[in-house]
């Protein structure tokens, strides 16, 4: 039993805090195994049952928005193109643009959070891109859809930076991994089903009103999007130790979360001065961190069987569903003469069989959340160095390997290939616990990670992974190879720097305790060291207690 936040998690400066409660021992038990809350205090339960029914419920809702980025392309192949005339580069000057309005909007939108509250922050967004996304149904030139795709990503970009955001203001490190994996599978797995319910809204409704099927999609899509929003604005909860009570919890509850947070160390909303620019830009966190999840999302780009230009615009690791460099190695062996004779694929298989890839690596993503939150204590790094060495792995094998002598065994390598592939909301979540004392900073580099990948990813696969190099993509398998390797430097330095920073911050604190002692009688004093080289062992700087150096004041 402990009582005692997990290692990783700072706690804050003690002496400026006052505890509602007393900390209650928490007894592990496989149930709570399961789900961390069946462990927890009767009062904890019923706190967390209500913000998980609220907070997942929304998160996982409003990553139908998969749906209001990925409609274009439908829309194009439904008649949109010859409506509008895009008979051109239009169709990728729309992404382009969608791009530029999301990448522009997510740290301001994220840094907003910190300034107002999110229960009208969030909602406004979603609202923000349904709107956007109805209005498209009546465009009549192109060059109006160039405008509107420019609001809904713009609109669009808050939200997924912003949902970590608001997990790290609610949640404690026994929970927060399991629910970052939980909001980011609900958009993998929405984004498996989006184009069976398009092609079915198309089909049913071209024609109806006089309006043409493409047009329909996207009032589909805002009727969709509108009302999670409107709900957003009633339920959707703000950040506890910075806004006012949610109207389902009472003070009790509310008193509760603030409570949960203030224990561990997260901070609340603070001025920007100028003190405050100066510690934030002479951070190594500023500079360092964000660029972790750079190169992780790296990691999980793959081209997308598509025949044309659309497959550019699903290129960013949070939305990496489709067709994988499986689909192009089994269609492969129908070329003319072929390749392995007697050996033929339909195309149902093309696009089914790559599903089994999908399938192993959101198991498999979900048990990293789970041994993260649960077994490993919340430390999050051993499943970034799990990331890094799997994808190593496969690329080198992927690399070296004849794709032809062993067919089953190819096919089986392909079905794995994404096993390690799942710590990215695990780096979103440690960014959050490392920042923990700082709330801007927080909100600040959960964005800018999440912006950084997007744009390098909109850029370098258009190099690494061409289509005319498949199946075999020397270049892209080299290009993952050597982006593992830097994964593993790259964690292995935030490691590095964080040990510096929890060592100097056991300097300062024996330095004031020095400076504070009182002597004691000499049998006093003897009890009293053995105690302290006792405290000093349990909290000595070790490979297992990195974190901010607030988390070095329980000493």
């Amino acid at each position: 039993m402990s009582t005692v936040p997990y290692v990783e998690e700072p706690i804050g400066n003690i002496n400026d805090r006052r505890p509602v409660r007393e900390a209650q021992p928490i007894k592990e038990t496989w149930k709570g195994r399961l789900w961390d809350t069946l462990d927890l205090p009767s009062d904890q339960r019923k706190l967390l049952f209500k913000v998980d029914a609220v907070m997942l419920t929304f998160a996982s809702l409003g990553y139908l928005k998969n749906l209001d980025q990925q409609n274009i392309n439908n829309a194009f192949l439904s008649g949109m193109k010859e409506d509008l005339g895009m008979h051109g580069n239009e169709l990728v000057t729309a992404v382009t643009i969608w791009t530029v309005g999301y990448v522009i909007g997510q740290i301001p939108s994220n840094l907003l959070l910190t300034r107002f509250e999110p229960r009208f922050v969030i909602p406004a967004l979603e609202l923000g891109w349904g709107i956007a996304t109805l209005g498209s149904y009546a465009v009549k030139s192109y060059k109006s859809l160039y405008a509107l795709r420019f609001l809904v990503g713009l609109f669009e970009s808050g939200f997924y930076p912003g949902i970590h955001y608001i997990l790290g203001c609610w949640y404690t490190p026994r929970e927060i991994g399991k629910r970052a994996m939980i909001f980011w599978l609900a958009g993998s797995i929405g984004s498996m089903f989006s184009g069976f319910l398009q092609a079915a809204a198309y089909t049913q409704l071209n024609g109806v009103h006089g309006l043409a099927g493409w047009r329909w999609l996207f009032i589909i899509d805002a009727i969709i999007t509108l009302p999670i929003a409107l709900l957003g604005f009633v339920f959707f909860p703000s950040a506890p130790l910075q806004d006012k009570k949610a109207w389902w919890l009472n003070q009790e509850e509310h008193e509760l979360a603030q409570w949960r947070l203030t224990s561990i160390g997260r901070a609340g909303r603070s001025e920007w001065t100028k003190a405050k620019f100066k510690k934030l830009f002479s951070s190594w966190h500023t500079y360092v961190i964000p660029f972790l999840y750079v190169v992780s999302a790296f990691l999980k780009i793959y081209p997308f069987h598509v025949a044309d230009q659309v497959g550019l615009m699903l290129k960013i690791w949070n939305n990496g569903g489709g067709q994988q460099a499986m689909g192009y190695w089994l269609k492969s062996f129908n070329a003319n003469p072929a390749l392995v004779p007697g050996v033929h694929f339909s195309v149902p298989e093309i696009n089914q069989l790559p599903l089994i890839t999908r399938a192993i690596f959101i198991i498999s993503a979900i048990a990293y959340a789970w041994l993260s939150d649960g077994p490993f204590k919340g430390r999050r790094w051993p499943f970034i160095y799990v990331n890094a060495v799997c994808s190593l792995i496969f690329a080198g094998v992927l690399l070296k390997i004849d794709l032809y002598a062993n067919i089953t065994g190819t096919k089986v390598l392909y079905w794995f290939q994404d096993f390690g592939s799942g710590a990215g909301p695990l780096i979103l979540t440690w960014i959050i616990e490392i920042c923990s004392d700082d709330t801007e900073k927080r909100a600040l580099l959960v964005a800018a990670g999440n912006d950084l990948a997007y744009v390098f990813q909109s850029i370098m696969p258009n190099f690494v992974w061409k289509t005319v190099d498949f199946p075999e993509a020397r270049k892209g398998w080299t290009y993952s190879l050597c982006l593992a390797v830097l994964l593993i430097l790259w964690t292995t330095l935030i490691l590095i720097l964080l040990r510096r920073d929890e060592k100097k911050a056991l300097r300062s604190q024996a330095a004031i305790a020095s400076d504070v002692a009182i002597p004691n009688s000499p049998v006093e004093s003897s009890s009293d060291n053995r105690q302290d080289e006792k405290d000093r062992d349990d909290y000595s700087p070790s490979i297992d207690n990195l974190s901010n150096p607030a988390a070095l004041n329980k000493v």
